[in-house]
């Protein structure tokens, strides 16, 4: 409780508003419970049941013919596939909205590191290809391809941690992403040809 009192919380008409919002709050957010997680699963099977209510041939047919449509038709399968289409349309709408906010939240200051425990916990790497206009780049590195004993690395630079790292896949297909610690790209190449010479395919023995 203290922690939350002593978060400032101006109104808009005060002169400091804009700068106190801009200032990012540490924890930003709490985790959410079970109660919470159950709450949004109503709430977007209300808003996908609603699309597939308006997609579906069956509801459509109602509608023209001056029914109702039974909550009991949602057992059809058609209209659970049309419930399936709605909630593929969720997932796009998700991920629309996902990279508005990762974006205003990168441009206001926060790192990819903290993006990627917004988002479940991803790495810092990985929020930064899933994101990568969000934070403003301090400055511009070219990625590395690396293809070495049949396998595939590409070595990446860090521009928030000044720091090399690689995603790289071995002729096994084992796959390895690398933290970005490596202070330059030589040692993450490096570090990168080990994996992929570890996880090369044995070689085959010729039989006369």
């Amino acid at each position: 409780m203290n922690d939350e009192k002593a978060i400032p919380t101006p109104d808009q008409s005060d002169e400091n508003f804009w700068a106190t919002v801009l200032t990012p709050v540490d924890p930003a957010w709490n985790e959410p419970g079970d109660d919470d997680t159950f709450a949004m699963d109503e709430q977007v099977l209300d808003a996908v049941r609603s699309l597939a209510e308006r997609i579906s041939t069956r509801a459509s047919a109602y509608r023209a013919a001056g029914k109702p449509f039974d909550a009991a038709l949602m057992a059809a399968p058609d209209v659970q596939l049309a419930l399936l289409r709605s909630l593929y349309e969720a997932k796009r709408s998700v991920d629309r909205l996902a990279e508005s906010a990762a974006t205003v939240a990168g441009r206001g200051g926060s790192s990819y590191a903290q993006l990627g425990a917004a988002w479940g916990g991803i790495k810092r790497q990985s929020a930064r290809l899933k994101w990568p206009h969000a934070v403003p780049k301090k400055s511009a590195s070219e990625s590395i391809p690396l293809h070495y004993a049949g396998g595939d690395a590409v070595i990446h630079h860090d521009p928030g941690a000044d720091a090399w790292w690689y995603t790289a896949t071995g002729a096994d297909l084992q796959e390895d992403e690398a933290e970005a610690v490596h202070s330059t790209s030589a040692e993450a190449i490096a570090r990168a040809t080990e994996f992929l010479l570890a996880h090369a395919r044995p070689a085959r023995h010729e039989t006369a």
